[in-house]
């Protein structure tokens, strides 16, 4: 504790205490003004104090953003056939390379039957011909390697058809919610044809667009901080995963995304969020609350109290601000540490008011 706060200590128990107990509002009630009462022909006003301490501080650069699904995948047919049933149902969770749907597929599997029965006969043949032509020199090359070729041959169209029949399972690339099907049971699908969409949103993406001039504070992996309107009282935290590379000469803005992590599926894609980058924190910073800094014609102030002879004061102090966050703001210059902040009453004194304190900022088991 200060030679300073140690003085005005002894004024406030030897004379606050009183004036404490006979003037000052109930505690709590952040809505009443501190009341000014007379004590010796002098206006006095009941004031409420704060030390001014070192502390941290985070500015954030505050932009809107359009929620989207991290993945979103319309999957279309790749072997042309009906489709004949649908193994999951719309709203379904669904794993990556899971079977959704299914296309006809008698023809392809007849095909690579008849592929496979072939693939077979060359393939004993060629061992046939290998044996006669490199143990026993009977034969000649020419049918060896003929024997050879064809069983190659026959092993690649069986592969080319067990492929295509393989395609006639749709199958999700990704994990998801299986949100939409274009298509019903029974109906014609041809290659390219849309027949499922598949929506992750068990993470999420954010686009907005930043202001140019934010340019050099913005990073890949920054922090963000994200709230809904529609859901009050929900925040959401996440890393910038993309920042564009150009600026958009429209709005002079640049692109990033957001990557948030979304597991009880509350937020959906399209909603619109609040979204706050981090652009610097701040070490062994004096804040101060907004609604202390009084805006004057040389530019902000604030209130302290200082003591004379046994007499406390309200004095001004004219401050340089520096960036501000919810209600919260940096003094860069005007302040000094331990000095007493006047928090509550700094609209009801001017510059040499008489005041009372009605709270003790300070421990008073400190021993200090």
């Amino acid at each position: 504790m200060t030679s300073a706060q140690r003085r005005i200590r002894a004024v406030f128990l030897g004379v606050g205490i009183v004036g404490f107990a006979a003037c000052s509002p109930a505690k709590g009630n952040s809505d009443d003004q501190p009341p000014v009462d007379s004590n010796d022909g002098f206006k006095v006003v009941n004031v409420e104090v704060e030390t001014v301490e070192p502390t941290t501080f985070t500015d954030f650069i505050r932009i809107t953003g359009e929620v989207e699904a991290y993945s979103d995948v319309t999957i279309s047919a790749e072997e042309s056939g009906a489709i004949t049933e649908f193994l999951v149902s719309r709203g379904d969770h669904v794993r990556r390379g899971q079977i959704i749907a299914r296309i006809s597929s008698e023809v392809l599997t007849a095909q690579a039957n008849e592929a496979r029965a072939s693939a077979e006969l060359a393939q004993e043949q060629y061992e046939r011909q290998r044996r006669l032509w490199e143990e026993e020199r009977i034969g000649s090359e020419i049918a060896y390697l003929q024997a050879k070729s064809q069983a190659a041959v026959q092993r690649a169209r069986l592969k080319t058809l067990e492929v295509r029949l393989a395609r006639t399972q749709i199958r999700s690339p990704v994990a998801g919610v299986f949100e939409e099907r274009y298509l019903e049971a029974g109906e014609m699908a041809m290659v390219g044809t849309p027949v499922v969409r598949v929506v992750s949103v068990d993470r999420l993406k954010i686009n907005g667009g930043v202001p140019e001039r934010f340019a050099p504070w913005v990073q890949l992996n920054d922090r963000a901080v994200i709230t809904f309107d529609i859901l009050p009282g929900r925040e959401v935290r996440g890393n910038i995963g993309y920042v564009g590379a150009t600026v958009d000469d429209r709005n002079r803005t640049f692109p990033v995304e957001i990557v948030i992590d979304n597991p009880d599926g509350i937020v959906k894609p399209q909603m619109l969020a609040n979204v706050q980058l981090e652009r610097a924190r701040l070490t062994d910073v004096v804040v101060v609350p907004q609604e202390v800094v009084i805006r004057t014609e040389f530019g902000y102030q604030v209130y302290v109290v200082v003591e004379q002879d046994g007499v406390m004061w309200a004095a001004a102090r004219p401050v340089q601000l520096g960036p501000a966050y919810a209600d919260r703001v940096v003094v860069e210059s005007g302040l000094e540490i331990g000095e007493l902040l006047i928090k509550a009453g700094a609209q009801l004194v001017d510059d040499g008011s008489r005041v009372r304190i009605v709270n003790l900022p300070w421990d008073d088991d400190s021993g200090d």
